[in-house]
């Protein structure tokens, strides 16, 4: 889905802030940008239309010659790491354009979109919230779980509740608020958790359905 505008950015980590009438926050601090406009793409040329951004500094040693020619042509230095967002207007998306944390304002909501935190193989407690059986009369079920479903079908459904690979997937968070902006930095401060560990890789969008923006909060900074 086109969004409004948005940028390729890098958790820092978590800390906590307060407002003026002495609450505390959890808040998530994100590296934001800079990222660089490597590429457009048209409806006539390509058959949709977004930008190509990229973030991250790499020596020009660690990048194969294919994409090595693709930065010539943009006339931009490499970066580490390329992403595309299909934007609803490409007015001021010009190739070679720096974009920064400056992109959102205090008050903006965001989705932010990351590689969740890997948990490994986990039981069914742990990775679907079973509640779990008696643990004792002689129960043998525990943490287990239990029924595999239909007996006549001899096979388990697909999308049955079972233990498995726990995280590592690529996640959502919506509607996080901006509390502060640090356009020196580019750091964007938001109000709540985001995924991924710190140092993972994040998409910021403001999104078309609900790009509303919020009250802002009296922060101590």
């Amino acid at each position: 889905m086109p969004v409004l505008k948005g940028i390729l950015g890098r958790k820092l980590g978590m800390t906590q802030i307060f407002t003026e009438d002495g609450r505390a926050l959890a808040v998530t601090v994100l590296e934001a940008g800079p990222c660089v406009v490597t590429q457009q793409r048209t409806p006539n040329q390509d058959g949709y239309q977004s930008v190509q951004l990229g973030f991250g500094d790499v020596k020009p040693k660690h990048i194969n010659r294919p994409l090595a020619g693709h930065f010539k042509r943009a006339g931009v230095e490499p970066r580490r790491t390329l992403a595309e967002f299909r934007l609803a207007d490409l007015s001021g998306w010009d190739i070679g354009k720096e974009i920064k944390a400056d992109l959102f304002s205090v008050g903006d909501r965001v989705d932010v979109t990351g590689t969740s935190k890997g948990k490994g193989f986990a039981g069914v407690m742990k990775r679907h919230g079973f509640h779990g059986a008696g643990a004792s009369h002689g129960s043998m079920l525990h943490r287990k779980p239990a029924s595999g479903g239909a007996t006549d079908a001899a096979r388990v459904f697909k999308g049955t509740k079972k233990p498995g690979h726990m995280g590592a997937v690529r996640t959502t968070v919506k509607s996080l608020r901006v509390l502060q902006v640090d356009a020196e930095r580019n750091l964007l401060v938001l109000q709540g958790a985001v995924p991924g560990a710190p140092r993972g890789l994040v998409r910021i969008t403001i999104p078309v359905t609900h790009p509303r923006k919020s009250g802002k909060l009296k922060v101590i900074t």
